[in-house]
């Protein structure tokens, strides 16, 4: 077990190594860099036209002081070749330094710091109501195979699973929040959210986050719900659920005692993954849609305007928290099914 860990770790640095490589390398041969942002805004604050096209590094320099535009690169870095810049980043994410943003003057640390609280309310609200309606009902629709239960259930699980989670968080905001006026349109809190007692902020918390965990919500849990039904279908044939039953064990204790902790295999060996993505993943839809400033938004806004330090900071922890969730994932298969053996 030891020495699969180790094996795991030692191949988590040439992952995240060529991660880091191939964005960097993308990122060279993205016109409209930080740099021709700069000098694009300083034409136009000076009343010059705008600049066409995305090549400003060829057309946008056009008429700037060489010695401005030295001054502008040095600002950003980018007076240094792309090697020694990778090789730079690479020593400051050795020591957890994920740099500082462009265009927000904040280190990418503290604006993770920022907008992970919205991101940790959705998640965390969409994965426990998620696990907490499709587990039973993955169980219910596996007992009752072919019944109409089975047949309604998976109608409305599918149909809630086809419709994308920015479409319904719409349909939410105009007639629950436009029409009827019973939830709020933006916001995750209230103008007054710090003057009000605890109990009001609860609730005022509750009333804004119900219409967008509600959008999340509807198609995450879908996927589970089958799975966990194909799951137990697949346990409830085995043969062992037959000698159960043949001892006169009643249908409670063979479902709960033999078959629950088999069938829940793939689902519990999931949750790290999904435990961990609920503080780290954000909805760029469903967060634009109903204001909320959170990571999904700050990614977005990071590739819109080139703040690469955002981008590439963002996207080291991440994979690294990624490669990490997976090998627990991993782990985990042992600690539930003890036949499994990595050796």
């Amino acid at each position: 077990m030891l020495t699969y860990i180790l094996k795991r770790l030692l191949l988590m640095l040439p992952t995240l190594l060529g991660v880091l490589l191939l964005t960097f390398v993308v990122i060279q041969f993205v016109p409209g860099g930080p740099v021709e942002q700069f000098l694009a805004e300083a034409k136009v604050g000076a009343g010059g036209g705008g600049v066409e096209g995305g090549g400003l590094s060829y057309r946008g320099a056009q008429g700037v002081d060489p010695k401005r535009l030295a001054q502008v690169k040095a600002l950003y870095g980018f007076d240094k070749p792309a090697p020694e810049r990778f090789w730079q980043m690479l020593k400051q994410f050795a020591r957890f330094d994920l740099g500082r943003s462009f265009f927000q003057n904040k280190d990418v640390w503290e604006l993770v710091k920022e907008k992970l609280p919205v991101s940790i309310s959705l998640g965390l609200w969409t994965f426990f109501i998620s696990y907490l309606i499709s587990v039973p009902l993955g169980v219910a629709k596996a007992v009752r195979a072919g019944s109409r239960f089975d047949f309604v259930t998976t109608l409305i699980v599918l149909v809630g699973y086809a419709i994308p989670g920015f479409v319904l968080g719409v349909a939410l905001l105009v007639i629950f929040g436009g029409q009827l006026q019973w939830f709020p349109l933006r916001g995750l809190t209230s103008p007054n959210f710090d003057e009000l007692g605890w109990g009001a902020k609860v609730v005022d918390y509750l009333w804004h986050i119900t219409l967008p965990v509600t959008a999340m919500v509807l198609g995450s849990f879908a996927v589970t719900a089958m799975l966990t039904k194909n799951s137990f279908l697949e346990e409830i044939r085995k043969q062992y659920v037959l000698t159960a039953r043949a001892k006169g064990l009643s249908e409670r204790q063979v479902l709960w005692k033999h078959v629950f902790r088999n069938a829940l295999i793939p689902i519990v060996t999931g949750f790290p993954a999904a435990f961990i993505g609920a503080f780290f993943t954000g909805s760029l839809l469903i967060e634009t849609l109903f204001s909320l400033d959170g990571l999904g938004l700050l990614s977005y806004e990071s590739v819109i305007r080139r703040d690469y330090p955002v981008v590439m900071g963002t996207l080291f922890l991440f994979t690294l928290i990624g490669l990490v969730t997976k090998l627990v994932s991993d782990l985990c298969y042992v600690w539930v099914d003890p036949r499994v053996k990595f050796d």
